[in-house]
């Protein structure tokens, strides 16, 4: 269950984000893996040709998809990919809720999907059922399976406090962020207040294989990338 901490403030937005997936299933690094969509980069699975994390520098636009529960009792061989998602929101697809609820008919396991965009920020979430959409108001925010700032996730709850006692004031916000990053992995990945996370005991093939840092403002996007030395292991 992949984990996102966000900066939305007058200056733009800054963010720390965390992949999880299955270490079986092969993905590429940050680039420009789409020929039909020149100038979006983005982190790329393999398997599917989507996208985790998608970003057109140019039009200022950033998306990461996260899983979430859903109410969905859809096979894995009948559900349509969610990798599609970020690269259809950088692409400005999802300029309303009712454009987004054409998503929400097709068979699609639950998700979240953060966009960033010149108009703000917000969340899409689906849950097999209903499609809503959260704005992301200023201020530090996390978030992860299921709501923007969850009380009952036990990572958000653990770690947003400390997050939001560290703001993006400066360009020294991402090794800010990092270190806090790197302390929280001192739990043990299972934990259920680990943001680098082995999610096996809870069910779950997914293990924490990378971080991401992303800043968006008028400038453009700016995005960087980190391959964990192994699976759910920081150093």
């Amino acid at each position: 269950m992949c984990t996102v901490v966000i900066e939305v403030d007058e200056a733009g937005v800054r963010l720390l984000a965390v992949r999880d997936e299955d270490p079986q299933r092969e993905w590429d690094a940050l680039g420009a893996w789409w020929p039909a969509q020149p100038g979006v980069v983005g982190i790329r699975d393999r398997r599917a040709g989507g996208a985790w994390l998608a970003a057109d520098p140019a039009e200022r636009r950033l998306a990461v998809l996260l899983n979430r529960a859903d109410v969905l009792d859809l096979p894995a061989d009948q559900a349509v990919s969610r990798g599609t998602l970020a690269l259809a929101s950088v692409a400005g697809a999802f300029a309303s809720l009712e454009d987004g609820g054409e998503v929400g008919s097709a068979r699609m396991h639950g998700f979240n999907l953060l966009e960033v965009s010149p108009a703000g920020a917000r969340v899409l979430s689906w849950d097999g059922s209903v499609l809503r959409e959260t704005p992301v108001p200023a201020g530090v925010h996390m978030i992860a399976h299921d709501d923007l700032d969850d009380p009952g996730t036990a990572r958000i709850a653990r770690w947003l406090p400390e997050f939001q006692a560290r703001p993006t004031r400066d360009a020294a916000w991402p090794d800010s962020w990092i270190r806090l990053l790197a302390s929280t992995a001192e739990l043990d990945p299972s934990d259920d207040r680990a943001i680098i996370r082995d999610n096996r005991s809870h069910g779950y093939p997914t293990q924490s294989l990378l971080y991401a840092t992303a800043a968006v403002d008028k400038d453009g996007v700016e995005v960087l990338d980190h391959t964990l030395p192994a699976p759910a292991h920081w150093g």
